[in-house]
């Protein structure tokens, strides 16, 4: 299940989080070590932001829809931010 997982999560990104405006980040990674675990981290300009995504068709349909079905246990978790820095890639 866990590809048909992540084919959803490809098939989210560009319909989602590309599309709005308030979507600062949103980064998914796979877990070498738990192939069966993905972890999300989404940074949105504002709270207005995160409602948008989490209200838009896409996410109703393949995050709370089709991927929900998918996954044993989801959890959400927010944070502030406390530090960034930007790193040059050279």
């Amino acid at each position: 299940m866990q590809a048909d997982a992540e084919a959803v999560v490809e098939e989210f990104t560009p319909k989602g989080p590309e599309q709005e405006p308030g979507t600062l980040s949103f980064r998914v990674y796979r877990d070498p070590a738990r192939s069966d675990y993905l972890l999300f981290v989404e940074h949105f300009a504002d709270q207005a932001a995160y409602d948008a995504h989490t209200g838009s068709a896409a996410y109703q349909d393949l995050v709370a829809g089709r991927f929900a079905d998918l996954v044993a246990d989801f959890v959400e978790i927010d944070h502030e931010l406390v530090s960034e820095a930007s790193v040059a890639v050279s």
